[in-house]
């Protein structure tokens, strides 16, 4: 009688856990449900929170309960930073200052994006003119250097008398071009 009794609970286990939790849902993800999680848990983790959201409320509906749990929990911290990468700032200048921070700590790609935003608020800002000047001459891009530079000293002439002092330009010294540009009393 035990060995009766054991297999039809052993039985009960296996027909326990093959049926679905909810409606319509099977108890096991498919391959493509884990696909399209591990897709959305790489969109969260490249900092792309609006797609990682979109694709984890896509998820919730048809995942299975463990999966739709982990998939609110992801999409409440998706949420959250989202909401914490929005940066506001008092003035363009406090922006500028940020836009230098991030160019300091070797953040490039941020940091132009920072000068970008300021220029689309005040084209003629020429401080932002001359911080992608720096930034092009610290990544070795002499092209976007001297229009940058040439942007910034056409707009505050002072910034002409900055860029011969300032050491982030070093690698633009060999160039004949710039000396022109900081010099052009000499040419």
């Amino acid at each position: 009688m035990t060995s009766d009794s054991h297999t039809a609970s052993s039985s009960r286990r296996k027909s326990a856990s093959s049926t679905p939790n909810r409606p319509g849902v099977p108890a096991t993800p498919s391959a493509q449900t884990l696909h399209q999680y591990q897709a959305a848990l790489q969109l969260m983790q490249t900092a792309k929170y609006e797609k990682a959201i979109v694709a984890f409320d896509k998820l919730i509906a048809t995942a299975t309960p463990e999966i739709a749990e982990r998939c609110k929990m992801y999409l409440s911290a998706c949420h959250r930073q989202k909401d914490r990468g929005k940066l506001s700032f008092d003035s363009l200048e406090e922006r500028y200052d940020y836009a230098i921070s991030l160019l300091n700590r070797d953040y490039f790609e941020e940091a132009r994006e920072q000068f970008h935003e300021i220029l689309a608020e005040q084209p003629e800002a020429d401080y932002a003119h001359y911080g992608l000047a720096v930034l092009a001459a610290v990544t070795g891009q002499t092209e976007e250097c001297l229009e940058s530079l040439s942007q910034a000293i056409a707009r505050n002439e002072r910034n002409r008398l900055q860029a011969r002092t300032d050491s982030d330009f070093q690698a633009m010294l060999e160039d004949p071009r710039f000396t022109e540009l900081l010099y052009p009393e000499i040419s």
